[in-house]
C-alpha cells in the first residue's frame, strides 16, 4: 500500500516503477467507493487517496484543478460557495469518494445527457503510465485542446491506461431556478413527448420514467422554466432536490436490493427490454438511454442490447447472475467487438506494456 503520508507523485511513480521491473500487478485504489464496479482483480494495492488537494480554482475562468485524492464533497462544496457546480452531476455513493475515481470511472449522473457526459469535461489530466512515467496532457483552460483526447481516453479507463494525478475540469454555473414536473406517462408516451420538445428550447435537466409516472427536471431562468413547465403540463413536484439527489446516488428502494443491478445503454427511442430479461419495473433515465434494470439473465440481456444499437453492463452483484462465467466475470460488461478489442489493446499497451495498472479490471487482456 501506498505511504499515506508521503503519497507524492514521485512517491507513487517509483513504486510503480518497481512494479513495471518486477511485473507486479497493481489495484490503483481511492477511497474503495465504487470498488464494487467492474472485474474482481488480484494485484497489490497502491492508493493515491492521500494524494490530495486543490490546487488551482478560477470561478471566472469556470475551470478547477485539483488532485486525486481529493474528496467529490470538498469540490462540490467549493464550487457551489462560488455559484458554480460539476456540469456531469455526478454520484458519489459514499461520503468519501474521490475526484480521480469519479473520473476513473466515469459515471455521470441525471443531468449527463442535457449538459455533457464526464468525459466532455475533462480538459487535462497528469497520470502515472505503467512504466512510472509521469506524463501531463491537455491544460487548465477551456481553449488549451493539445492532448484532449487523451484526458478523455482516462475517463472511464478505471486505472488501466494510467493512474490519475492532477485533473483540470470546466465547470458550469448553477441554474437559477429548477422546477419538476410528473406526468402519468407510458414509456411510448414519454418518448412521444421527449421528441417533441426535443425539437423546441425547453431547458430539460433530467427525466426519469418509473411505474408509469414520467418526472422531467427543468432548469434556467425562472420565467423560462415556469414557461416550459406550464406547456409541458402535469403536477409539480414538491421539495424536488432531494428527490433527483437519492436518484443520483441510488438511495431509492428499487435500488437496495441484493439481486444483480444492469446498466442497459440503447439510443433514447429504442424498444422495450422484453419482459423475459427483467425481472421488475425498470428505472428509465436520460431519456430512454440509461435503463436502471434487475436481471439474472445478463448475458442474453447484453445479447438483446447490442441487437438494439447499446449495450448492457453488471453494475453491482454480478456474483448473483447464474448466466455469467463467475470465474473470470467475463460478462460484466459487454463483449467488445474483435476490431474495438485489438484497438483497446494497442492502446493498453502503449500507456501499460507490462499490463500492470488494474490488469484484466475491464476486460481479461487489458
Amino acid at each position: 500500500m501506498a505511504d499515506s503520508i508521503n503519497a507524492t507523485p514521485e512517491s507513487l511513480a517509483e513504486q510503480v516503477k518497481n512494479a513495471h521491473y518486477n511485473q507486479s500487478p497493481l489495484q490503483i485504489m481511492g477511497s474503495g467507493s465504487k470498488s464494487f464496479y467492474g472485474r474482481n482483480i488480484t494485484a497489490i494495492p497502491l492508493s493515491v487517496a492521500a494524494y490530495s488537494g486543490v490546487i488551482n480554482y478560477e470561478p471566472s475562468e469556470l475551470v478547477i484543478t485539483a488532485r486525486a485524492g481529493t474528496p467529490l464533497r470538498e469540490i462540490e462544496n467549493l464550487l457551489d460557495e462560488q455559484g458554480q457546480m460539476l456540469g456531469f452531476e455526478p454520484p458519489s455513493f459514499t461520503d468519501t469518494a474521490t475526484l480521480g475515481g469519479t473520473i476513473a470511472c466515469g459515471i455521470s449522473g441525471p443531468r449527463r445527457p442535457y449538459a455533457g457526459a464526464a468525459r466532455d469535461f475533462v480538459l487535462g489530466v497528469t497520470i502515472i503510465n505503467g512504466k512510472g512515467e509521469i506524463l501531463k496532457f491537455g491544460g487548465q483552460v477551456i481553449k488549451n485542446v493539445a492532448g484532449y483526447d487523451v484526458s478523455r481516453l482516462m475517463t472511464g479507463a478505471q486505472g488501466s491506461l494510467g493512474i490519475l494525478l492532477d485533473i483540470s475540469l470546466k465547470v458550469i454555473p448553477k441554474p437559477a431556478y429548477e422546477a419538476t414536473r410528473v406526468l402519468p406517462y407510458s414509456h411510448q408516451q414519454m418518448n412521444t413527448l421527449l421528441s417533441d420538445i426535443g425539437r423546441k428550447p425547453v431547458p430539460v435537466s433530467a427525466t426519469l420514467l418509473h411505474n408509469n409516472s414520467l418526472y422531467i427536471r427543468l432548469s434556467g431562468a425562472k420565467a423560462g422554466v415556469q414557461a416550459a413547465a406550464s406547456a409541458i403540463g402535469g403536477d409539480t413536484l414538491q421539495n424536488a432536490d432531494p428527490f433527483w439527489q437519492q436518484l443520483k446516488e441510488q438511495q431509492q428502494p428499487f435500488f437496495n436490493q441484493q439481486r444483480p443491478l444492469w446498466r442497459v445503454s440503447l439510443p433514447p427511442a429504442a424498444a422495450v427490454i422484453p419482459g423475459d430479461l427483467v425481472e421488475e419495473e425498470s428505472f428509465i433515465e436520460w431519456g430512454g438511454a440509461q435503463r436502471w434494470v434487475y436481471s439474472h439473465n445478463g448475458k442474453k440481456l447484453q445479447e438483446w442490447a447490442i441487437k438494439n444499437g447499446g449495450h448492457a453492463s453488471c453494475f453491482r452483484d454480478a456474483k448473483r447472475d447464474p448466466s455469467l462465467s463467475h470465474s473470470a466475470d467475463e460478462t460484466v460488461f459487454s463483449p467488445l467487438s474483435p476490431a474495438l478489442f485489438a484497438l483497446s489493446k494497442r492502446i493498453k499497451d502503449s500507456f501499460d506494456p507490462a499490463h500492470i495498472l488494474n490488469p484484466n479490471r475491464l476486460y481479461t487482456g487489458l
